[in-house]
């Protein structure tokens, strides 16, 4: 009897990478999909949240790469869907720095700032891609400017190397999402062109939420995978498209294991805070009143005493969620590219999809839609070329079997079919039956 729960590709997460692969793979024929989503939700890390009657996002904010050449795919996807974005302007964004009283700095002197902690960046840099050792304690930034400067340039402006390919490809211009529908809205206008939905909800069991996937085990024949509640499904292939940080968590056991491997809301009383690194780590550990003391702190000193309290405050924490371990991936300057290569390499039955695999577009809403396609495709070729093994590996096999069929049914020699069916040496085929031919990877 068949397993009930077996099917052709198990996909692990509902994101823009595994949505997307999953579409990929109905349209070309391969409907008998399988997505296991550990939250109540599709989305993964495009979430918004009503907050002060304002819908919020709390992951992916923007669409960038807007205006080029070619046509960010989705940017056309927002369009085709009239999805409400804003043009970001950041022209100034370097020059617009406040000190602690709230008064913007002279342009000429965050000029100078921004020079010299330019070129203390490229020095490093140097000394780094040479391997050698490098003192920085003389131009650590120290001073509020700094300080400043060093984020926007570091944490904001060349957290990428130039030149960038999404602005490269696909335009420099970006637009940051302000639809009460929320960025996610994007994913579940995908869902309605190959699941069953019904007024906006997602009725389809191929879709199965509150899934969390514990287990992964994999060989030539196929892959099972287990989640918390001890459900188990099989499938010939299964799609990763989980986040880079689950990977590093070991939320997941795979078996045998793996190789190594500014006012945001126009028209709203928004304000948005941007942290990284060690800072947005200390801000998730601690609770949101004590982040709200701190930022109202700051806030008072900038613009007075006298102005009011936020009446709330709102702190996403996508480091401690087990299901994201992280906002999104950021590849160091001097990244060894066969590094990416392998993260994306299937391994056996695996597939391995997300904005973390794309090369050019990690990080990017787009880089997690494109790799979701280039996945899906390379399954389907494999998909494709693994039924062709199956068959001439079928073909090769019959003729030696009818042959022995022939010679063990015929009583008489002048009775015998042609050689080429009849006349093998049956000593040396049982012989060679004995001995484990390769497997077709199936």
């Amino acid at each position: 009897m068949d397993n009930p729960n077996r099917c052709s590709v198990i996909i692990v997460g509902a994101g823009v990478s595994g949505m997307t692969a999953a579409k990929m793979l109905a349209e070309n024929g391969v409907e008998d999909v399988v997505i296991l989503e550990a939250s109540d939700r599709i989305g993964g890390r495009l979430r918004k949240e009503d907050f002060g009657g304002v819908a919020v996002e709390l992951g992916a904010g923007w669409i960038a790469g807007v205006g080029g050449k070619q046509s960010n795919p989705v940017w056309d996807l927002a369009r085709q869907h009239n999805l409400r974005t804003c043009f970001s302007d950041y022209s100034n964004a370097r020059y617009n720095i406040y000190d602690n009283n709230g008064k913007i700095f002279p342009s000429c002197i965050a000029a100078d700032s921004y020079k010299k902690a330019v070129d203390a960046a490229i020095q490093k840099l140097r000394y780094e891609q040479a391997n050698q050792d490098y003192d920085d304690t003389s131009s650590a930034p120290k001073t509020p400017i700094e300080l400043a400067i060093d984020f926007i340039l570091h944490d904001f402006e060349m957290a990428e190397v130039e030149p960038i390919s999404t602005f490269v490809d696909f335009g420099e211009r970006e637009f940051l999402v302000a639809d009460e529908r929320g960025y996610e809205s994007l994913l579940y206008k995908m869902a309605e062109s190959f699941l069953f939905t019904s007024e906006g909800e997602i009725l389809d069991d191929r879709l199965k939420v509150n899934k969390v996937v514990r287990e992964l085990h994999h060989s030539r024949n196929g892959v099972v995978v287990r989640t918390e509640d001890g459900s188990v499904y099989e499938a010939d292939y299964v799609i990763l498209s989980v986040s880079i940080g689950v990977l590093q968590s070991r939320l997941i056991k795979i078996l045998p294991t793996l190789p190594n491997m500014e006012n945001a809301y126009p028209g709203c009383n928004i304000l948005v805070v941007t942290l990284t690194n060690g800072e947005s780590k200390r801000i998730e550990a601690q609770s949101d009143q004590d982040t709200l003391k701190e930022a109202m702190q700051v806030l008072r000193n900038m613009f007075g005493p006298d102005i009011p309290d936020a009446t709330d405050i709102l702190v996403p924490r996508w480091w401690n969620n087990r299901f994201q371990r992280g906002s999104y991936s950021n590849y160091p300057i001097y990244v060894n590219n066969q590094l990416v290569h392998d993260i994306k390499c299937p391994v056996g039955r695996i597939f391995f999809t997300g904005e973390h695999t794309s090369e050019k577009f990690n990080g990017y809403v787009h880089g997690a839609y494109l790799s979701g396609i280039e996945t899906s495709n390379a399954l389907l070729e494999e998909m494709r070329t693994g039924k062709k093994r199956r068959s001439e590996n079928q073909t090769f096999l019959l003729e030696p079997l009818l042959a022995l069929t022939g010679s063990l049914t015929s009583s008489q020699p002048e009775s015998r079919p042609s050689l080429h069916t009849i006349d093998i040496p049956q000593q040396l085929f049982l012989q060679a039956t004995k001995i484990r031919l390769p497997e077709a990877i199936l």
